[in-house]
């Protein structure tokens, strides 16, 4: 896509997904967002079933910004990333509020990208950014269009830097006119638009 999108007072929410390689992308993404970045991160990690979840205490003491794992019928507050629970889908409902659903698995995950990035842009529209990081399977590429479809404006992990290809493949061949960037130049997009900058 062409630097011609004004993201200036657009982004209301951002939804990040991520499987195999994505904990190493997000610690590029993550930490450098000063407290201010005014705006919610929903982020979906592929993780194994039955297991308690260690992404908020890997990311708590690294971030500025407040780091939780979604609580369902939580209001949704400015500033704060949200990670989806094991074996739980974590969708947005009006409000905006959390919602935690242990509806089937998508693309063999529970908590699903699709799910997640679906809901929220049923809620959020043109005002949502959707971002898909390296990772092993097709989850994500839906909801990516379904962003997309929405007016949002959707990034993608740059292929030939993600050490698993597959999903950002797969959301590139559903989202061709996608953002593609390196992680460096995304955390570095995701500064500007704290500051109103244009992509």
């Amino acid at each position: 896509m062409s630097d011609s999108g004004n993201l200036r007072g657009r982004i209301d929410a951002i939804v990040v997904g991520a499987s195999a390689g994505g904990i190493e992308a997000l610690m590029t993404l993550l930490p450098p967002l000063p407290a201010t970045f005014g705006v919610p991160i929903f982020v979906v990690v592929h993780l194994p079933r039955g297991r308690p979840s260690l992404l908020t205490d890997i990311f708590v003491g690294r971030c500025s910004l407040l780091v939780c794992e979604a609580q369902d019928k939580e209001p949704v507050r400015p500033g704060t990333v949200y990670f989806a629970p094991p074996d739980y889908h974590l969708l947005i409902d009006e409000g905006p509020q959390l919602a935690l659903s242990t509806d089937d698995p998508v693309h063999h995950s529970r908590p699903s990208i699709d799910v997640l990035f679906e809901s929220a842009a049923g809620i959020y529209g043109s005002r949502l950014l959707g971002i898909i990081l390296s990772g092993a399977n097709e989850d994500g590429a839906a909801g990516l269009a379904a962003v997309a479809a929405a007016g949002g404006v959707t990034m993608v992990q740059r292929p030939d830097s993600a050490p698993v290809k597959q999903m950002v493949v797969a959301a590139l061949n559903l989202s061709p006119a996608s953002h593609v960037l390196e992680l460096n130049a995304m955390s570095s997009l995701l500064l500007t638009l704290n500051q109103g900058a244009t992509l």
